[in-house]
């Protein structure tokens, strides 16, 4: 028997091996047991996401938080969205909104961080970036980009000491 359970962790597995077309098929199935589950709702606009379909995933992410608003991930995923299509203002309010919920998210401060980078405002994401690593210290692109936001603002002695930290971790692979 197809449970709402199965169904979601399906669909996510299959969104997560690049399968997001068939995910999208589970969510749907899912949500016609369980219309009202946010989890759902957000899972699917993952997979629409995935598939490019950015307008019916900004839509499935407004339903999820339409039913629970402290969703930080459906946050999160919109803010990218509107990255990736130059709306820089609605991804900040996104991204902010997001840390409202969870200032504890190391992609959300790397997010904003990178948000920043490309509209030149190297301080505020020297700043997102550091929060990022703050609360993972070997996140990697994190460290990049922070190595590469402080040789911008010319602390070369910064940019090393994370240069250092981040040939010390590719080391070890």
């Amino acid at each position: 028997m197809e449970t709402v359970a199965r169904l979601n962790d399906s669909g996510i597995a299959l969104t997560g091996a690049q399968r997001p077309d068939e995910a999208i098929v589970l969510f749907q199935k899912a949500l016609n047991i369980e219309p009202e589950n946010p989890l759902i709702w957000l899972n699917l606009g993952i997979a629409q996401q995935h598939t490019g379909e950015y307008d019916n995933a900004l839509d499935s992410f407004q339903k999820a938080l339409s039913i629970n608003n402290t969703l930080d991930e459906a946050w999160l995923s919109m803010g990218l969205i509107h990255y990736e299509r130059n709306q820089f203002e609605l991804a900040e309010d996104c991204y902010h909104f997001a840390l409202t919920q969870n200032d504890c998210s190391p992609k959300t401060w790397n997010n904003l961080g990178v948000l920043y980078f490309v509209q030149q405002l190297y301080e505020e994401a020297r700043h997102c970036f550091e929060e990022a690593v703050a609360l993972i210290p070997m996140y990697e692109e994190a460290l990049f980009n922070l190595r590469d936001v402080c040789r911008i603002l010319e602390d070369y002695q910064a940019a090393a000491e994370f240069e250092r930290i981040l040939s010390q971790y590719t080391g070890r692979r």
